[in-house]
């Protein structure tokens, strides 16, 4: 699947439209009171985080959608919600997704 633009209007995914996709997601990605969704990667140094990080923003600039990324030495912190809306969208889980592909 690919990301679709959101430029607000829309509603976001109501709480058993976000549980379906979570549950197609891979483990570890956390539901933020279905307004966001996060997970950790760790890595075994700050180099390889790194290269993780840099490989989620050339998705996202593929994907033309963009989550929080926190690099914390050994460990990358992925945090995705579509701002546009205040909430999730499928855009996030299609990201999420991506993101574990790498």
């Amino acid at each position: 699947m690919k990301c679709v633009p959101c430029e607000g209007g829309m509603e976001p995914m109501k709480n058993n439209e976000v549980e379906v996709f979570h549950q197609k997601l891979n483990p570890g990605w956390k539901v933020e009171n279905n307004k966001a969704i996060h997970k950790s990667y760790p890595f075994e140094n700050f180099k390889r985080g790194m290269a993780f990080a840099n490989r989620i923003a050339l998705i996202a600039e593929e994907e033309n959608h963009h989550p929080d990324v926190c690099i914390q030495y050994s460990q990358v912190d992925v945090k995705l919600s579509t701002h546009a809306i205040g909430g999730l969208s499928k855009n996030d889980f299609i990201l999420a997704a991506k993101i574990d592909e790498i």
